[in-house]
């Protein structure tokens, strides 16, 4: 891979964690995955039931998941693959709290964000998998997780346009590569993860760079 550290993200269902995983097998990557399952993040279910009471108490834990996971990944010399990848950027906590929490908690909560995550390092290249809500909501519902069945197309297009303002705000500091995948199976089909791995693997000016595959 040209790049030694790359991001994979994008909305619930767009199939971050399916490619990063499969990038990682395929060419020696070290691969990152988001932990936020059962007793890991035991707020999540509870958060989709009842957001207002949940929302603060759910950013935390995942604020302190991804500091602990990103600091014992990243800090550590691996000799034994050739670069890094992860299904997501802890940016993410920025952007699903500036939408989830109340205007006095996103302000304490990017304030504790911004003194844990000054010194981390970050992705050469983010790499944002851009799928039509109805297609998100589709693969939401084929992977099965109960907690996840009653997501509302509206807070997916909230969440996605948090990414697309967050994106704008990091374009003069970041490689960002906005990947539409609308028409393609990555998964099925070879011909579409082989388009996939080509654009990814280039070489990129820091800026946003749209393609639609």
């Amino acid at each position: 891979m040209y790049y030694n550290y790359i991001a994979i993200e994008g909305t619930l269902g767009a199939g971050k964690t399916t490619l990063a995983t499969r990038i990682a097998n395929d060419y020696n990557g070290k691969l990152i995955l988001e932990e936020f399952e059962g007793d890991k993040n035991p707020f999540l279910p509870k958060f989709y039931k009842e957001p207002e009471k949940y929302s603060f108490q759910l950013e935390m834990t995942f604020l302190a998941l991804r500091y602990q996971q990103l600091k014992d990944k990243l800090g550590v010399l691996d000799l034994f693959h050739d670069f890094i990848i992860s299904d997501y950027y802890v940016a993410k906590s920025l952007i699903f709290s500036r939408n989830n929490l109340q205007e006095d908690e996103y302000q304490l909560f990017s304030r504790f964000f911004n003194i844990i995550f000054s010194d981390m390092p970050k992705p050469e290249l983010l790499v944002y998998l851009y799928s039509d809500v109805s297609r998100l909501q589709a693969n939401i519902h084929k992977r099965g997780r109960s907690y996840e069945q009653d997501i509302s197309d509206t807070y997916l297009a909230d969440i996605q346009q948090g990414y697309f303002d967050f994106m704008r705000e990091q374009q003069g500091n970041m490689r960002i590569l906005i990947l539409d995948t609308n028409r393609l199976d990555f998964v099925a089909n070879e011909a579409d993860y082989r388009k996939i791995i080509d654009t990814i693997d280039q070489p990129y000016d820091i800026g946003i760079h749209r393609i639609a595959l």
